[in-house]
């Protein structure tokens, strides 16, 4: 037997080692000598951070302990990314459940006061096996349902886990107790600012898509007025609508009694509005554009006018093109509504901007937790649904 049978044969002999998972273990590792909750005396001064021995109670620690080992060693070799999947929510769920019980653990009784929030480590540990989680999706190919329905799973399970209670001693939800109303009011103000704005965005920017194409000399000029407005910060473009708004609801009848006025939800909505028009114009423009010139001409040989190729031929097959402008003004405007607070238009930057004042950190995150949960189920919905109608076209 050669030297390199003999090396074959023990390589076999050990598993391979998968080069993503070892750095994502060695993200993990990081988390674990990083403090895993933030005690506070009260919700404004600096906390003092504790490790995982420290923040919880000697059964929890053993079992987080068993639950990382369990996730590390599924990480750091090749296995099935049936099995990585499947770990890396076990790893998950652990963290988000004893993080409930380390505040628990942590808060004296009968004390009002003192704050029990998320550590770097917990942060860290769940960015980690996030990533452990996405790598196995990715290699698992799932199909749009799926996606969808895993969404939907791990949604109900946030929802049983924020009913059960468990949560509700970490400063965040103490801060949602305090708030929960204007939560609420706030919640569904952000919902306006979003999903309106991309509506409106849609019934304007579809059409004006079709006329550029139509219209080869506008499409240009058109473009590039649409693309300066994009280069306008957000914070700038809000500031700028304040004056023209208000001298609207000042002399124009009747404007300021549909809630037209130079701060609040009207200057917010236009420029969100602004900044969607861009990729939807510029979507629906290209999926015309690259509508195949055979299918086109299959359409006139059987007669149909314009308006007919138009609506049966060319926006189907474009469709695709243009729900993909949808699905990325969509997720950037659930996050540039949180500026609207600045301006008086509501939405969870209020918290957000709240918090900064005020140094209250879970105040914060009461805002931007929201956000980028809604965001990431907008883009997971969206990305399936293209995915699905591009799929529907190809097969016809």
């Amino acid at each position: 037997m050669t030297t390199a049978d003999t090396t074959s044969q023990s390589r076999a002999a050990w598993p391979a080692f998968d080069k993503l998972g070892v750095l994502i273990a060695l993200i993990a590792a990081a988390g674990v000598f990083l403090p895993f909750a933030v005690f506070r005396a009260n919700r404004i001064v600096l906390g003092e951070g504790l490790l995982i021995p420290s923040a919880l109670g000697s059964p929890s620690v053993v079992l987080l302990g068993l639950v990382l080992l369990i996730g590390v060693g599924t990480m750091l070799l090749r296995v099935n990314p049936l099995a990585k999947l499947g770990v890396g929510f076990l790893v998950l769920a652990t963290l988000f459940f004893l993080i409930g019980q380390s505040a628990t653990f942590l808060t004296p009784p009968d004390n009002t006061f003192a704050r029990v929030s998320p550590g770097a480590g917990f942060w860290l540990l769940t960015f980690a096996f996030a990533l452990l989680v996405t790598d196995a999706l990715t290699r698992l190919k799932f199909g749009p349902w799926q996606r969808i329905g895993i969404l939907a799973v791990v949604g109900m399970a946030m929802a049983a886990l924020l009913w059960s209670g468990a949560w509700n001693d970490l400063s965040i939800l103490k801060e949602f107790a305090n708030r929960a109303p204007a939560f609420w009011a706030e919640a569904r103000t952000h919902l306006l600012l979003a999903f309106g704005s991309v509506a409106i965005a849609i019934l304007a920017g579809v059409p004006l898509g079709i006329l550029l194409y139509r219209v080869k000399p506008l499409r240009a000029a058109v473009l590039n007025t649409l693309n300066i407005v994009q280069t306008i910060p957000s914070i700038a473009l809000f500031g700028l609508l304040i004056a023209p708004l208000a001298w609207v609801a000042a002399n124009v009848p009747g404007a300021s009694a549909i809630g037209i006025s130079g701060i609040g939800i009207a200057p917010a909505m236009v420029a969100l509005f602004a900044y969607s028009l861009l990729p939807i114009v510029s979507n629906t423009v290209v999926g015309l554009v690259n509508v195949p010139e055979v299918a086109n001409d299959a359409a006139r040989g059987m007669g149909m006018t314009n308006r007919q190729r138009l609506f049966s031929v060319e926006l189907p097959l474009a469709f695709p093109v243009i729900l993909t402008g949808i699905r990325i003004v969509l997720v950037q405007n659930i996050g540039l509504a949180t500026i609207a607070a600045l301006i008086g238009g509501g939405g969870f930057g209020v918290f957000v901007f709240q918090g900064i004042g005020q140094t209250a950190m879970d105040l914060v995150l009461l805002g931007a937790v929201p956000t980028v949960a809604l965001a990431f189920a907008a883009a997971v919905v969206l990305d399936a649904f293209v995915e699905m109608v591009s799929t529907r076209e190809r097969a016809q």
